[in-house]
C-alpha cells in the first residue's frame, strides 16, 4: 500500500528552480500527489551568495535567508513547498576535522531550526525525513523526532570537492538511516553491507513532454543546417565520457553529425572534441527544450567509461531517449541496464562494434521497435518509481 496523507520533508540535491531535473525533485513531485511534501533547497554558503549575489538564483532567494523567515516558497505544485535555508557558513576548504565538523554542527543546526519553524508554522506532528544523496549534512535528523529516516543515495561520489569530507559524511548517514534507496545495484551491492535495510530503486524518465514533441512534429531550428544522420547525447560533459573512444567513433562516422547538448566541464574534455568539423556542442541548453532536440535526433547515445564509478550510474536519459522512440547505443559501462531495457538497447564495448551498431540501427530501424522502445520507458517513468519508493516508506513506517 502506498503512502498517504504524511508529511515528508527532503534534502535535496538540486535546486528547486535548476535548469536541469533531478532525481530529488522528481520524486518530491511524485511523493507529494498523495502525502505534504517539504523540499529544502540545496544550501547557499556565503561564498555562493558573494559569488552569485546577481544571479536569478540569489535574488529568488534573498528575502527567505533571514533567520527571522520560514522560508516556504510555493512550487507551483500541489502539496509541494520549498523551503528556502539561511546562508551556510562556507567550509568545505577546511582540512577533514575537529573544526571542520564543530563549524559543520552551526550549519546543520541552521537547517534543523529552519525545518523546526516550518513544523511549528504547520502545525505538524509526525514526518519522515528523507536526504536525498545531500551527504554534506548528515546529522540534521538527530535532533529531531522522525517518524522514518531515509537515506536516497543517488550516484557514486566523483568530484573531489564532494570526496573530500563525503566519505565519512555519508558513512555515517548510511550507518544512521532506518531505510537506505540506490539508484544502482552497485550502489546498493555496496551500502547493505553497512545497513541491511538497503533496497534498489533505479532512476527514470519524465515522457510526457516527450508525447507532446512526438505528437506536434516539434523540429528545433538550430538543427536544420546540420547534415544528417545525427548521433546525440544529452547530458554533462566531462569525465564519465568515454573520450578515447569516442574520438575513434567520430573519426569512423565523418559522414555523421554528433551533437553533444549539456554543460561542458573543460578539464576533463580533451582539445580534439572541441576542433572536430562533424562534433557540435551547444552547451547547455533548458530542460524544457530537450525532448525537441531529443527528436531530431537519428540515434541517441551513452558513451560512458566501463569503470568502477560509471557502473553505479543509473542515467535519467536513457528511458527519456526511449521514451521518444529513439534507438539508443551505449558502452558496457552498467551491467543494470540490460534488465530495464529488454533487449531493446545496443550496448558496446569498443569503437568497432559502436559503429557497426551505428550503422545497423540507421538501415534498419522500424517502427514497430520505435513503439517497443516507448512501451518500455513506460514501464519506466517517475510515476512507477514515485510509486515504488512510496509503497517502500509505507511498508518501512509500519515497522518503525
Amino acid at each position: 500500500m502506498s503512502l498517504s496523507n504524511k508529511h515528508i520533508f527532503i534534502l535535496g540535491t538540486a535546486k528547486f528552480d535548476g535548469m536541469e531535473q533531478s532525481t530529488s525533485m522528481n520524486i518530491a513531485r511524485e511523493l507529494s500527489k498523495k502525502n505534504y511534501v517539504y523540499y529544502i533547497d540545496y544550501p547557499i554558503t556565503f561564498k555562493d551568495y558573494i559569488l552569485g549575489w546577481k544571479d536569478d538564483v540569489i535574488k529568488a532567494r534573498r528575502s527567505y535567508f533571514s533567520l527571522f523567515s520560514d522560508g516556504l516558497i510555493a512550487s507551483g505544485y500541489h502539496n509541494l513547498k520549498i523551503v528556502i535555508c539561511p546562508i551556510m557558513l562556507s567550509i568545505n576548504f577546511l582540512p577533514e576535522g575537529v573544526i571542520y565538523r564543530s563549524l559543520l554542527r552551526i550549519n546543520e543546526t541552521l537547517i534543523r531550526k529552519r525545518i523546526k519553524k516550518v513544523l511549528k508554522k504547520d502545525d505538524i506532528k509526525e514526518f519522515i525525513y528523507i536526504n536525498s544523496f545531500n551527504f554534506h549534512y548528515p546529522r540534521i535528523a538527530d535532533a529531531l523526532s522522525t517518524s522514518l529516516r531515509v537515506y536516497h543515495c543517488v550516484d557514486p561520489m566523483i568530484m573531489s570537492y564532494d570526496v573530500k569530507h563525503g566519505i565519512i559524511s555519508e558513512d555515517e548517514l548510511v550507518k544512521k538511516s532506518d531505510l537506505v534507496i540506490c539508484t544502482s545495484r552497485k550502489l546498493y551491492n555496496e551500502k547493505r553491507l553497512q545497513n541491511n535495510n538497503t533496497h534498489f530503486i533505479p532512476n527514470a524518465a519524465s515522457l510526457n513532454q516527450n508525447k507532446e514533441a512526438i505528437s506536434n512534429n516539434v523540429h528545433v531550428d538550430m538543427f536544420s543546417g546540420l547534415n544528417k544522420p545525427i548521433v546525440g547525447y544529452v547530458g554533462s560533459i566531462e569525465r564519465r565520457i568515454d573520450f578515447e573512444l569516442l574520438k575513434d567513433v567520430v573519426d569512423q562516422n565523418k559522414d555523421k553529425t554528433f551533437v553533444f547538448v549539456g554543460p561542458v566541464t573543460k578539464t576533463f574534455v580533451p582539445d580534439w572534441f572541441f576542433n572536430t568539423e562533424n562534433v557540435i556542442i551547444t552547451g547547455r541548453l533548458p530542460f524544457t527544450e530537450m525532448p525537441g532536440i531529443i527528436q531530431e535526433f537519428d540515434i541517441a547515445i551513452i558513451p560512458f567509461k566501463m569503470d568502477e564509478v560509471s557502473a553505479t550510474i543509473f542515467p535519467l536519459k536513457l528511458f527519456e531517449y526511449m521514451g521518444a522512440g529513439k534507438p539508443v547505443i551505449a558502452t558496457k559501462f552498467n551491467p543494470d541496464l540490460a534488465e530495464f531495457t529488454e533487449g531493446m538497447v545496443s550496448f558496446c564495448d569498443n569503437a568497432i562494434s559502436f559503429t557497426q551498431e551505428l550503422n545497423s540501427l540507421l538501415r534498419q530501424d522500424s517502427p514497430v521497435n520505435q513503439r517497443k522502445r516507448i512501451q518500455i520507458a513506460e514501464k519506466n517513468t517517475w510515476e512507477k518509481r514515485g510509486e515504488q519508493i512510496s509503497e517502500l516508506l509505507s511498508l518501512n513506517l509500519k515497522m518503525a
